[in-house]
């Protein structure tokens, strides 16, 4: 069962417990930045990730890990990072470095963060948490007994185009929230037909398939949205046996608040989809959570129609906002906690499968 983990005392881990009043014990500037080591610098750490924190004020990125060495030295040379390594404990036990970003496939997570964790250092872990809500867990109280920041790459929840959609709501715009429906699909692509190995579909890393690396954005944007899920249901299958993990998944939940959901991912049918429709008592709201499309309101004022662009580098409000809670200036939407629930989430809906 899912933990209330808001505990009392004063805590930089807990999105609960922000107090702007408080002086941050992290001091840093652009004189004298916040040494980031990165540990993983695959696909998501070239556009999305690293760059974003390459650009934000008061940070550094000095060290960059993977286990290639060739790949290793050749992203650092691209990227302009001074130094890079094979062996992870390189960065983490590094004194010159004072946080990590740990960028590597979601089996490694928690092996790292634990470390990460031990070494006192502030961490960002992608996306999902770990593979399951028990790995989750562990990683989650690590930080928390050490009163040490821990942030998950959640970055949807700091995107502009769904702060408009969360201020349509928190303004109730389509009145009283009653349900969220979300669909995804797509075709198999070239690595699942020719049957090469992914990672992303082996089930010994992700018994979801791409559902535990999609849907867990949408989700976790959903809790975000409409408040934390007391309690789902799902189903996982594979139909297309082109690899170990599930190719589709259906699930239905409820929030804490009443509002209900149904989600279906199914990644083997001939149309590309991605629609979200948030149904009130007054309109409704229709978005897309991973692909690129415009938001959608309609209420009795009529259908209102608005293209947010993403930033070039996706992560870029994601980490401008752990400098801004390092230093005391503002919350982090995606913290250790709120993505402990998540993760509570998606066991919960593939728990019978």
């Amino acid at each position: 069962m899912y933990r209330d983990l808001c505990f009392s005392s004063i805590s930089l881990t807990g999105f609960c417990n922000f107090n702007p009043m408080t002086e941050s014990r992290f001091h840093f500037s652009e004189e004298a930045p916040l040494r980031w080591g990165v540990i993983g610098c695959g696909s998501v750490a070239e556009k999305k990730s690293v760059p974003a924190y390459k650009s934000t004020t008061g940070f550094r990125v000095d060290m960059v890990m993977r286990r290639d060495a060739q790949k290793a030295e050749d992203y650092a040379k691209r990227h302009h990072i001074p130094k890079w390594t094979t062996n992870a404990d390189e960065i983490i036990n590094n004194p010159n470095i004072d946080a990590v970003y740990v960028a590597t496939p979601p089996d490694t997570h928690k092996f790292y963060a634990l470390k990460v964790a031990a070494a006192g250092k502030v961490c960002c872990v992608e996306k999902p948490m770990a593979p399951t809500y028990e790995d989750s867990l562990v990683i989650y109280e690590a930080f928390q007994a050490k009163n040490i920041p821990l942030f998950i790459a959640y970055y949807r929840r700091s995107l502009p185009r769904f702060l408009k959609i969360k201020h349509w709501l928190d303004n109730g715009l389509i009145g009283e929230v009653r349900h969220i429906h979300w669909q995804k699909t797509k075709a198999p692509n070239e690595i699942d037909l020719s049957k090469k190995y992914n990672w992303r579909t082996d089930a010994t890393i992700a018994r979801g398939g791409y559902f535990d690396d999609l849907a867990s954005h949408g989700l976790d944007l959903f809790v975000f949205l409409l408040g934390n899920i007391k309690n789902a249901n799902g189903l996982g299958t594979n139909q297309l046996d082109l690899y170990s993990a599930f190719d589709a998944v259906a699930a239905n939940w409820i929030h804490e608040n009443g509002i209900t959901g149904t989600g279906s991912w199914n990644f083997g049918t001939y149309h590309r989809t991605d629609k979200v429709e948030i149904f009130g008592s007054m309109g409704s709201i229709r978005f897309a959570v991973l692909d690129e499309a415009p938001i959608e309101l309609e209420n009795a004022s009529g259908l209102q129609v608005l293209e947010i662009p993403h930033p070039a580098h996706i992560q870029e409000f994601h980490v401008e906002n752990i400098k801004n809670y390092l230093l005391q200036e503002s919350k982090h939407p995606s913290t250790g906690k709120t993505s402990l629930h998540t993760s509570w989430v998606m066991e919960k809906i593939l728990e019978r499968s």
